[in-house]
C-alpha cells in the first residue's frame, strides 16, 4: 500500500515508521539519549556539515521525534513537519524564518496572551514588527498588508473569544499578495482543522 492509498487512521498509527527489522517491534520506541556515536571523524563532519543525513544531538533530531514529524506530515500531506517543545517555540522559529529586521507581520489580534507579547515585544527587539488586526474582516489583513509583510498570522480559534475567521479568505489574500499564511491549531484536534 501507498502513502496516497493509506487512510487517514493507518497513517496516524503507522506513517514515518518500519517495524523493528531485528525485534520485529511494531511501537515507536522512545530513544532517551541526548548524544550519539559517529563511525569515525569524517562521518561526524559530514554530519555537522549537514551532507549526510543522521543524528547529532537530541536537541536537533531524535529518533522518535523524527517519527512523530514523519507522521504529522503524512497526515496532512505535507513535505515535512518540525517538532518543538512548545507552541511558543513553534511560533518563534515560524516567524523568525520568515521574517527579519526590518520586515512585519500582520496578525489577527484576538490571540493568546502569550503570542501578542511574543509578537509585540519580543521580535521588535529583533526589528520583526508587527500588526494587529481585527479578524472578523479578511479585507482588514489586505489593508495592513505591506512591502515589508512577510506573512499573515491568525489561531485557528481565536483566543480568548474563540472566534473562527474566514480562512479561505485570508489565506486568498495572503497567496495573492505572495506570502504565507501562518495558523496556530492550538485548540482544534488536527482532524477538525483538515475538515474546516
Amino acid at each position: 500500500m501507498t502513502k496516497a492509498t493509506k487512510g487517514f487512521e493507518t497513517l496516524a498509527v503507522h506513517a514515518g515508521q518500519k517495524a523493528d527489522p531485528v525485534t520485529g517491534s511494531r511501537a515507536v520506541p522512545i530513544y532517551q539519549t541526548t548524544s550519539y556515536v559517529f563511525k569515525d571523524t569524517g562521518h561526524a563532519a559530514n554530519l555537522f556539515a549537514l551532507q549526510e543525513p543522521g543524528n547529532i544531538y537530541t536537541r536537533m533530531m531524535n529518533p522518535t521525534t523524527d517519527v512523530l514529524e514523519q507522521r504529522v506530515a503524512a497526515l496532512e500531506n505535507g513535505v515535512g513537519a518540525l517538532a518543538t517543545a512548545s507552541g511558543q517555540a513553534a511560533e518563534f522559529l515560524a516567524i523568525a524564518n520568515l521574517a527579519g529586521a526590518g520586515d512585519n507581520i500582520v496578525s489577527a489580534n484576538s490571540l493568546y496572551g502569550g503570542t501578542y507579547n511574543l509578537f509585540k515585544a519580543t521580535l521588535s527587539r529583533f526589528g520583526i514588527g508587527a500588526s494587529f488586526v481585527d479578524p472578523s474582516d479578511p479585507e482588514n489583513f489586505r489593508r495592513a498588508i505591506t512591502p515589508g509583510t512577510k506573512a499573515l498570522y491568525a489561531e485557528s480559534s481565536g483566543n480568548p473569544k474563540l472566534d473562527v475567521i474566514d480562512f479561505q479568505a485570508v489565506a486568498d489574500i495572503a497567496h495573492a499578495a505572495g506570502i504565507p499564511f501562518v495558523v496556530d491549531n492550538t485548540v482544534p484536534t488536527p482532524f477538525l482543522v483538515l475538515y474546516i
